[in-house]
């Protein structure tokens, strides 16, 4: 599994910002579904495929969120940044 990650606090409404220089899957999942995620599982996320970035994907609800991007399978290098917006 080849994915870039980073976990924040997030309150409802602040919103990730992702830049990358490939497409990639940008997906924000709670620690519960984060953990499922790395084992394979089914698993519930916010986000999708992006061909165009960046990607700006809004917290639902306030918690502790992980911000991945999954490069599905791919050895390729890769640049990226995450910014969090907070709402004010």
């Amino acid at each position: 599994m080849s994915f870039l990650h980073k976990r924040e606090h997030m309150n409802q409404g602040d919103t990730a910002v992702v830049d990358c220089s490939h497409q990639c899957n940008v997906m924000l999942i709670d620690d519960n579904n984060f953990t499922k995620y790395k084992s394979g599982q089914q698993f519930k996320y916010y986000g999708g495929h992006y061909k165009i970035l960046p990607a700006r994907i809004t917290a639902p609800h306030t918690d502790y969120w992980n911000i991945v991007l999954d490069l599905g399978g791919g050895s390729a290098t890769v640049t990226h940044s995450i910014q969090i917006i907070r709402n004010a």
